[in-house]
């Protein structure tokens, strides 16, 4: 046979070409079929037993389109029941229309169901009381509006009045002001201006004029009524002695953005009957604050945005359970940013890790400390790397809470900046000089990053972006992250967890279910997924089981008192008392902006007292052990939870 001559080097390079092109065509054709086959072989890999264990396994909750709504605060009642807030839902043709939005999920059932919301508690704050009802205070008197929205000039104007013998004086809505230049501004609202007070300093009698804040408009449209520095104004109508003493002042009239307003409303979600209970006025229109409980059971409102979008100047306020009133406390004066992260020590103060929600100064307020609550002393701490991305930030209180450590978690730059960082350190409160040390590194920088705690101590964190709102991030044009990891505080080391299918960004949630499961909710994206268009906010819910869900079989509590006091023993039995190695005191959740302050987990040292009897002691100390309502949970010797037992501590 004759010998085939070798192809050369052109040939076998044309040969290759039509061969590759050929595969080509075979993959483009049969993509459909090829990205079928590689999401089927996923799917299979998830679900696989041995996947599952090392972990865990996201499902997708099944919502009915009635109850799909923009979730932007949640809360786990002590009924077992999950809370979930949308007010307006930060959508403006919700809250102009009135259609403010609560609804509450049983997972033990899987129903929904609507309760009725009074007014706009968008972006309020709130926390549990000792009693279990969830105060919520605050929220939405009015929307942002864009500067390329304003056709009329607008600004506060201060009506005052110098006469301590004539007052108080009603000025409806449309009251006209008028400038120096003769332009003429509409007040917004009615509004109720006071009579002048007098005051003895020594032997001087001296008046202070009365005042009111009220938003004006221009009647005019475009640039010409616009006043860029301080000026009087004559209130039109008046007569007499009231036309010399009555005036209005301002600081602008401008096209500048419009802030979001706050609102003064406060009630008390009653978990038992599902309704929200009215309860005293805030001395403080606030949005965007931070309702943190004090050792008393008392709250402290802190920070937050006013009535006419301006932030709250350190006029910090006290709601007094007993009474349901709130009370201003000036003896508590101080300045942070908007939802500024608290977290209650053993010594009932109050440590600031730094993390915040953004409003405010750029440098006040904004570094870590502790916050004497007694006599208003803050001591800041050292130690954090990257303090300026400290906005969009995560923090949580390690457990247990005995060991006073909290870690703060990833970040980004001030107001629509696309920096972050994936930075995580620990500070130990319990050193003589507390400072933070570093801690691991995220897998992605991340801003809006939810960090529950788990019945086991570790932490389960989850969702967020690496850009604002998930846009922007380096050369991404929408940066949410779906991986999720689990932090193990004893190895100083993030373990791999199952990625979600959901992005979870800007007003996303995550809370730990009496079950040991982990449900995430919202998402608020700037951009659509081309970066150009509007998002459109993320209704789906997504439930998370952790590894230690796929280990066997789970211990259970077979009985036990639904209350218990700090500083006693307590008995509880189970059939598994044997394997019991850890009881914890999980304090349920109530999540916004990924601030948590009532998120803790405390040990109880445990006693066997034979068969299936335990002795468990709860801490004595009120910093450690706020009251309130807690989910028990008990770990047996391969760290798996059982489901848990409310709890009331006194």
């Amino acid at each position: 046979m004759k010998p085939r001559t070798r192809p050369s080097l052109a040939r076998k390079f044309a040969s290759g070409l039509v061969g590759l092109t050929v595969l080509s065509i075979v993959v483009v054709v049969n993509r459909p079929m090829v990205a079928a086959a590689s999401e089927a072989y996923h799917e299979f890999t998830i679900n696989r037993q041995s996947y599952k264990e090392q972990y865990g396994h996201w499902a997708n909750l099944p919502v009915p389109q009635d109850f799909k709504v923009n979730a932007i605060h949640a809360a786990m009642l002590n009924t077992g029941k999950l809370l979930i807030i949308a007010g307006s839902g930060n959508n403006r043709d919700a809250f102009e229309a009135g259609t403010f939005r609560t609804i509450i999920y049983d997972p033990a059932t899987d129903e929904f169901k609507d309760v009725e919301t009074p007014t706009d508690v968008f972006c309020a704050g709130h926390t549990f009381l000792p009693n279990g009802n969830l105060l919520i205070a605050g929220g939405t008197k009015d929307y942002e509006v864009l500067p390329e929205d304003i056709e009329h000039a607008y600004g506060v104007m201060k009506l005052k009045n110098e006469s301590a013998a004539n007052g108080p004086h009603t000025f409806a809505k449309g009251t006209k002001l008028v400038s120096k230049s003769g332009k003429v501004y509409k007040t917004r609202d009615d509004v109720v201006l006071g009579k002048a007070t007098t005051m003895k300093h020594g032997e001087i009698v001296m008046t202070h004029a009365a005042e009111v804040e009220v938003f004006v408009d221009a009647v005019d449209k475009g640039d010409g009524p616009v006043v860029e520095t301080p000026q009087q104004y004559t209130v039109e109508g008046l007569t007499g002695t009231n036309k010399q003493n009555i005036y209005g002042v301002s600081d602008k009239i401008t096209h500048e953005k419009q802030e979001y307003a706050g609102d003064n409303t406060s009630y008390e979600f009653d978990p038992v009957t599902e309704k929200y209970v009215k309860v005293g006025d805030m001395v403080e229109n606030r949005w965007y604050p931070t309702l943190a409980e004090l050792p008393n059971g008392d709250v402290l409102a802190v920070s937050g945005l006013d009535e006419f979008g301006r932030i709250i100047p350190g006029d910090n306020e006290k709601y007094i359970a007993s009474t349901k009133k709130w009370v201003d406390a000036p003896e508590l004066q101080r300045t942070f940013p908007t939802y500024p992260s608290f977290h209650m020590m053993a010594d009932g103060n109050l440590f600031y890790s730094g993390s915040n929600a953004g409003y405010g100064s750029d440098t006040v307020g904004r570094t870590p400390g502790i916050w004497n609550v007694r006599n208003n002393k803050f001591t800041e701490v050292d130690g954090l790397r990257e303090p300026t991305l400290t906005e969009t930030s995560s923090s949580v209180l390690l457990a247990p809470a005995q060991d006073q450590r909290v870690m703060i978690f990833g970040g980004g730059g001030v107001g629509e900046s696309e920096v972050s960082t994936k930075r995580t350190d620990i500070i130990d409160l319990t050193e003589k000089t507390p400072s933070y040390q570093p801690g691991p590194d995220l897998p992605a920088p991340a801003r809006y990053l939810n960090a529950v705690l788990l019945p086991d101590d570790t932490v389960f964190t989850t969702g967020g972006s690496s850009g604002y709102r998930g846009g922007k991030h380096g050369d991404q044009t929408r940066s949410d992250l779906f991986n999720s990891q689990i932090y193990q505080p004893g190895q100083n080391v993030f373990e791999t967890a199952a990625e979600s299918t959901v992005g979870r960004n800007y007003h996303s949630e995550a809370i730990l279910l009496p079950d040991g499961r982990v449900v995430t909710m919202g998402s608020d994206p700037l951009y659509d997924e081309s970066g150009k268009g509007p998002g459109t906010f993320e209704k789906r819910i997504e439930v998370y089981s952790p590894p230690y869900l796929f280990q066997g079989a789970r211990p259970t509590i077979s009985g036990g008192p639904e209350q218990v006091k700090r500083g006693t023993t307590v008995d509880f039995t189970s059939p598994d008392a044997g394997r019991i190695s850890k009881a914890r005191l999980v304090r349920p959740s109530a999540v916004t902006h990924v601030l948590d302050v009532d998120q803790r987990s405390v040990a109880l040292d445990i006693t066997p007292k034979g068969g299936e009897t335990l002795g468990l002691t709860v801490p004595k100390t009120r910093g450690l052990v706020p009251s309130g309502w807690y989910m028990l949970f008990l770990m047996d010797d391969k760290g798996i939870p059982s489901v848990a037992r409310w709890v009331q501590v006194a």
